[in-house]
Parts: structure tokens; sequence; C-alpha cells
């Protein structure tokens, strides 16, 4: 299993670019909570917090695809530093004015948000171009899939570390300024500096040209609902069954499922369509939701909700290679983009409807949310089944620097359909 990890890290650059990116992503990863310790130290209150670390989330989710158009136009340094750089000014007003006045913080913050650079997008455009080989891209696809869950596992701890450290204030700045160190580092690569998006048609829609991404943009927002759910159902479970520790277990969990889920479908090369693997890891997923409906003992639980979570790194892995396969010449950035873009926007759907479904019906509703938005998930796959299965519109064929490092020719969008 370590071998195809091993061989994917021994190739030029890539240790560098997977390592930058997991760095300079670490102000994305921590924000939410670094903003909610901060605005609590601030004497404001839990409504306010959730507001600020709202408007943060919801600027990021529309800034990520807008500066992956920016990269696939101009290239990675000329957006990706200026954009983490503002970012990280944009937080460090917020820090050291606080909540008052109350207009600038949501300003900062929501330019924090919205500044954030499209680095996790950026090295899936970049992988083609360093490794060799089209199977080597798709591990490197599952591997990047595992190290997110780790960031988003240990981002949460540095948090705290700075916190105790320093004080809530202090982590804010400081995070950032981590984070445009990790932005520089992949800037500075060769792989960064060299990389430029095919040629493109000026069209408004951009990535959104694709039927087939829109297709896998709508099955992955109920995905998104589905992991949204989840934590919002765990907590009134969590309540009764041990407090905060055992709360804090059950996402522990759900992140190692997707963890080990994740380092094992990279570790062995798949055959046929992604199209079709993608239709079976969802509904493996779908099915691995329902168990929690039966909300056993602590333990079991939390063993349930690992097994929740196995199958969500090698969907999204897959869905990966769809999207390259299937973003329009000179957007795969922002394909990608859109892609983490419709995930979290799910989410936050998914944990805004949770609360209300789990005070009408408590947490047993609530964990049938996740076994439902799943089955929905594999029903827009299955319905849009043509249109996945046919990335080209047209028999035409045309050689993609971006998604094919070979150059090799492969069916592409025509003229016509090139976003």
């Amino acid at each position: 299993m370590a071998a195809g990890y091993l061989e994917i890290l021994r190739a030029k650059h890539a240790a560098r670019l997977l390592t930058g990116t997991l760095v300079g992503r670490l102000p994305n990863a921590t924000a939410a909570i670094a903003i909610v310790l901060f605005v609590r130290a601030e004497g404001g209150t839990y409504s306010l917090a959730g507001a600020l670390a709202a408007v943060y989330g919801v600027a990021n989710a529309v800034g990520q695809p807008l500066l992956g158009r920016l990269v696939d136009l101009h290239g990675q340094p000329r957006v990706q530093l200026p954009a983490a750089l503002a970012s990280a000014l944009a937080m460090a007003v917020f820090a050291f004015t606080g909540t008052d006045p109350l207009p600038l913080a949501y300003g900062a913050v929501a330019a924090a948000g919205l500044f954030t650079p499209p680095l996790e997008g950026g090295l899936r455009a970049l992988w083609p171009a360093v490794l060799r080989r089209e199977d080597q891209v798709h591990t490197a696809y599952a591997m990047d899939a595992v190290a997110q869950e780790v960031m988003f596992t240990v981002g949460p701890l540095l948090v705290t570390l700075c916190v105790s450290l320093w004080s809530a204030q202090a982590a804010l700045p400081v995070l950032n300024a981590v984070g445009v160190l990790g932005a520089l580092w992949v800037v500075a690569s060769p792989p960064s500096r060299a990389w430029r998006s095919a040629p493109r048609e000026a069209h408004w829609l951009g990535a959104l040209r694709s039927p087939g991404l829109l297709a896998l943009l709508g099955a992955f927002l109920f995905i998104g609902i589905a992991l949204g759910s989840i934590t919002v159902a765990s907590v009134p479970y969590a309540d009764d069954h041990g407090g905060d520790a055992v709360y804090g277990w059950l996402m522990a969990a759900l992140g190692l499922g997707a963890l080990v889920g994740g380092v094992a479908y990279g570790a062995r090369r798949w055959a046929g369509a992604p199209e079709r693997r993608l239709r079976g890891l969802v509904a493996f997923l779908a099915v691995c939701y329902l168990p929690l409906m039966l909300m056993p003992g602590a333990v079991a639980m939390v063993a349930l909700t690992a097994l929740a979570g196995v199958f969500l790194a090698p969907a999204i892995a897959c869905a990966f290679v769809i999207v390259d396969r299937h973003a329009p010449r000179g957007t795969v950035t922002e394909a990608f983009s859109w892609l983490v873009t419709t995930f979290t926007v799910g989410a936050s759907v998914g944990t805004g409807l949770a609360g209300p479904v789990v005070e009408a019906g408590g947490a047993l509703w609530g964990f049938a949310m996740p076994g439902v938005a799943g089955a929905v998930s594999l029903v827009v796959l299955l319905a849009t089944g043509r249109v996945l299965a046919a990335p080209a519109v047209s028999g035409m064929v045309a050689a993609s620097s971006e998604n094919d490092p070979n150059r090799a020719a492969e069916p592409r969008f025509s003229s016509g359909d090139r976003a």
C-alpha cells in the first residue's frame, strides 16, 4: 500500500507541492474555530461568533471558483500569492480591531474568506504536469483527499495550541502568516511557475458550461448535505451518551474512517470508467450512513461513524478524476474549485436543515438525513449517467496541456463547447 504513495512522493516537486498546499490551506482549515474562540475571548456572543464564521464560509465558497478562473487566465503565481496576502491582511485587521465596529469585523472576515487562494484546485491542476502516468495522477488524487482529512483533523489542534501559548487574538495572524508561507512555497516551485492553462474561449459560465460537471456538482451537493447533517445530529446523541468528549470522538472517527478509506482506495489501480465507479462508491456511502440510525452505545456508535466515513475520501478522489475528464479546456482550476465550493455549500445546507429536523424528531431523524441525502446523490448520478459517460460532447480530438502532460490526444470539447 505504501509503495504507491512513496512512488508519488519521490516524483520531483510532488512532496513540495503537497506539503505547501496543505500548509497554505491551514488558515481555511482553522478559520471557523479560530474566529469563534477569538470572538468569545473578546466577550462576544456565540451567535455573533457563529455569524462571523458563517460569513467567512460563504465568502470562501464564492471566492474559490472566481479565483480559480483567474488562475486559469493568468497563471498560479499572479493570483495565488496576492490572494493569500490579501486574505491574511484582512484577517489581521479583524484580529487587531476586534468586533467593534461590527461592520468592519464582518467586512474583514468576508474579505479573508473571499481572497482565500484556491490552492486545493491549483494542486489538482498541477498533478498531471508533475507525474508521468495517468494511474499515478489517480493515486495522487486519493493521497490528496487523505491529506485534506489529516489537515482538518490537525488544524483545530494547532488553533488550541496557539491559543494556549499566546492568545486567541494572536492565533489568527500567526496561522494566516503560516498559510502565506505555504502559498509562497507552492507558487515559487517550477511546476507552478511553468503551468499554463490550455487555450479557452471566453464565456461567462466558465467551467459550468460542462453538463457532466454540473451533474457531478449536483451529486456532491447532497453528499455535503449528508456530512453536514451528521455533525448536527451527533450533538444530541453525545448529550445523552457522555457529552462533549463523545462528540469529539464521533467527529474524529468520521475523519479517521475517511482517511483509512482514502488510503486503501489509492493503494491500487482501478480499471473501468470512473463515472461507473463513483456510482458504486456513493451507493456504499449511502448504505453505510443507515446504521447510524441504530444509535447504540458510545463505543459502538464511534465504530459506526468511522464506517460511515470510509467511502467519503474514495468518492472524493474518484470525483477528482471525473472533474479532470469533464472540465472544459482552460478551466481545470475553476472546475476543481467549483467542486470544493459545492461540497462546502452542501455541508452548510445540511447543518442548517438538520437543526430543525433534530429539534422536531430528535437525533434519530437527524441521523436519517445522511442516508436520504446519500440516496438522492446516487439518484442524481444514475439519472445523469449518459451525460457523465460522455465527456467529449463532440468527436473533436485535441491535446490538452493541463489535463495530459504527455500531450496524448484525447477527446475534448469542441471549440463551440469550450469555456
